[in-house]
């Protein structure tokens, strides 16, 4: 129920550049672009994707918390106590549509273990997986760094199944009402794990700034939730890109 009402009020996402996909198996990788990049895939992306989603949002003790520090901590001092209240009052309904959406929990700790199985288990069962792998450090225009130990799911797929795992750049832009799937980069097995993962993560973020910079003039929605008057444009080159990945 609460799918088709989303349906019915989130704007329709055209997918572009499905041909990039494999004919297998693959990790499609992109901006989080906030709640739209989770939304989007659940919603346009097919019922064979699957999507990392936060462990803490799945657990009802410890979405509040959660909640609070990622979405509402910057806003500003005087409205904090609504968010406060809110992160509470959205837990439930939180845990209720993540747990039965497409999503694969992700830990950071012990239970990180749990998180790589039962991506293994989807991989082997023929679909594929998006992760939003962006964390609180900034690049550019477009991107937030990202974290690169996803990479190491790779290896583990070639150890059980003996292929060299795609992964396929992703860049997700609300405002042109469109998802964009780059050409894939395929896993080496025979490289270095340490210069895969710098390999990887930097083709895959270079694909993602490049799509966006490619196209016409649009807000980026960033990883972050600040105020829309701070949100960029896709043509705000910064003078000195940080070198991130």
């Amino acid at each position: 129920m609460v799918k088709a009402l989303v349906r019915l009020f989130y704007p329709r996402m055209e997918i572009k550049g499905r041909e990039n996909l494999p004919g297998e198996p693959c990790i499609i990788v992109g901006n989080h672009s906030q709640m739209h990049g989770p939304i989007a895939c659940e919603l346009f992306m097919g019922e064979d994707v699957f999507t990392w989603c936060t462990g803490e949002m799945m657990q009802l003790s410890e979405v509040p918390a959660y909640a609070y520090r990622d979405f509402w901590s910057e806003k500003p001092g005087y409205i904090r106590w609504f968010y406060k209240i809110l992160s509470y009052l959205i837990a439930p309904l939180s845990v209720c549509v993540f747990n039965n959406a497409r999503t694969i929990p992700v830990y950071r700790d012990a239970r990180l273990r749990t998180t790589f199985r039962e991506t293994m288990d989807r991989l082997d069962e023929g679909s594929s997986v998006v992760i939003f792998p962006e964390h609180d450090v900034p690049c550019d225009n477009i991107l937030y760094d990202f974290q690169d130990r996803f990479i190491d799911l790779a290896k583990l797929y070639y150890k059980k199944s003996g292929k060299e795992l795609c992964f396929v750049p992703m860049y997700i832009a609300p405002g042109l009402k469109s998802i964009y799937l780059g050409r894939p980069v395929q896993f080496s097995a025979a490289s270095d794990m340490k210069a895969e993962r710098q390999r990887i993560c930097s083709y895959l973020m270079d694909g993602i700034r490049n799509m966006a910079r490619a196209l016409p003039e649009h807000t980026v929605v960033p990883y972050k939730n600040v105020a829309k008057k701070l949100y960029p444009k896709n043509t705000e080159v910064p003078e000195n890109e940080k070198a991130c990945c």
